[in-house]
C-alpha cells in the first residue's frame, strides 16, 4: 500500500510539472503524452531504487530506454505503411508488432555486448 502512495505522489507532481511545462509550448496536444508517460516511468525508478538498489533502476532505465528506441521504430514503420500503401489502421499495427520484439530484443543484445 506505501509503494501506491508513493507512486501516486510521485506521478501527481511529475504530471502535474510535465503539464504545466507543456502548456507553455506548442502544440498543446502534447501535453498529454508529456504528463503521464515520464511519471509513470520515473515513479518506478524511484521506488525501484528506494526498494532495490541503484543498480537495479539503472537496468530499468536502460531497459525503459530500449523500449522507447523500439516504440519510435515501431511507429515510423506504421505510419509509413499506412501513408505510403494506405493499410488498415489495425492491419498496419498488428503486423508491425514483430517489428517492435525485434528491434527491442535486438537493442537490448547490443546494450549486453
Amino acid at each position: 500500500m506505501k509503494d501506491l502512495v508513493i507512486r501516486f505522489i510521485i506521478g501527481g507532481f511529475v504530471v502535474s510539472l510535465f503539464s504545466v511545462i507543456s502548456d507553455l509550448f506548442k502544440p498543446k496536444t502534447f501535453a498529454g503524452l508529456f504528463g503521464a508517460a515520464p511519471s509513470v516511468a520515473l515513479a518506478s525508478l524511484v521506488l525501484t531504487a528506494l526498494k532495490h538498489s541503484k543498480e537495479m533502476a539503472a537496468v530499468e532505465a536502460r531497459s525503459m530506454i530500449i523500449g522507447a528506441l523500439a516504440l519510435f521504430i515501431y511507429a515510423t514503420f506504421v505510419s509509413y505503411l499506412l501513408l505510403k500503401f494506405r493499410l488498415p489502421a489495425l492491419w498496419a499495427s498488428l503486423s508491425s508488432l514483430l517489428l517492435w520484439l525485434a528491434a527491442a530484443a535486438g537493442l537490448w543484445s547490443l546494450l549486453l555486448t
